[in-house]
């Protein structure tokens, strides 16, 4: 587990939910303080479902509009209750930490998606996902234009990931215009220089991925069916044996149809008066 920034406690539950031997989920609880933060989250299978604003009092699902909505009764209430039990803990893990050094990693480039279907004028939400990290927070800016964007963004507290690095998502609601470039900046205190990825609405990411699979597979089928076809002109043609009571043939038959090949044997067996059977290839 990384060390932790000494400003913070991280405190973390997690579960592992089975619906069958095949098939595991798993569902985890984040909590976490600092001096003048807090954060609480829910996830599912790495994907987040719950989480508190402590500045607006309110807990927020994060799900887009085509899930049923999740009920979370009383999260909000018992994420505030767990705060001030952190803080208390903070004070002593402060003191016994005090010395210990701080790792640095850096976030992986941002991916950018859209929430619903892609509908000119139609009103959306853009979400820049950042992951990888350490320690927390990560500063996400979104940019139209080239012009810095504040109206219509939010961003979510970091959640921790499997490894101890940390997640966190950033939102921007918005009316899709033809010609408008957006895109999403991140920040953090191991990059020397902003991540910056461009959202493209060209074409969604499933709809190029089926593109790419099935240009493989086209390419693929012509490159067999070419060595097929190199193979079989070059190899050496199999000889026929055709055996009588009274001798045996062989004939070796190049650029020949059987058919071609069992009417040359016929003519052959006549002119010898030889009651010919094909027996295969030898």
């Amino acid at each position: 587990m990384k060390a932790m920034k000494m400003s913070e406690l991280l405190l973390i539950f997690s579960c592992v939910l089975g619906i069958s031997a095949d098939i595991l989920h798993e569902s985890r609880d984040f909590g976490g303080c600092s001096d003048s933060d807090g954060a609480a989250t829910n996830t599912l299978d790495g994907e987040e479902l719950w989480y508190a604003d402590f500045i607006n009092k309110r807990g927020v699902t994060p799900l887009p509009g085509f899930v049923d909505p999740i009920a979370f009764p009383g999260a909000y209430e018992e994420a505030v209750a767990n705060q001030q039990i952190c803080r208390q803990n903070l004070k002593i893990c402060k003191m016994a930490m005090k010395d210990l050094p701080v790792e640095q990693v850096p976030p992986s480039d941002p991916i950018i998606y859209i929430r619903d279907a892609l509908g000119l004028r139609e009103n959306n939400t853009l979400i820049c996902h950042v992951t990888g990290f350490y320690p927390a927070p990560v500063k996400v800016s979104w940019i139209k234009n080239g012009k810095n964007v504040t109206d219509g963004t939010s961003i979510n507290v970091p959640f921790v990931n499997r490894d101890g690095s940390f997640t966190q998502i950033s939102r921007l609601e918005f009316t899709p215009q033809q010609g408008d470039i957006y895109s999403c900046s991140v920040e953090h205190v191991a990059l020397s220089q902003p991540l910056t990825t461009i959202w493209d609405p060209s074409m969604p990411k499933s709809d190029k991925v089926k593109i790419i699979i099935g240009a493989s597979a086209l390419i693929l089928g012509l490159i067999f069916a070419l060595a097929g076809f190199i193979y079989y002109s070059r190899r050496t043609p199999d000889p026929f044996l055709l055996e009588s009571e009274k001798n045996k043939i062989a004939i070796t038959a190049s650029g020949l149809t059987l058919d071609q090949v069992l009417s040359l044997a016929r003519f052959i067996y006549c002119k010898k008066e030889a009651q010919g059977r094909i027996l295969g290839s030898y």
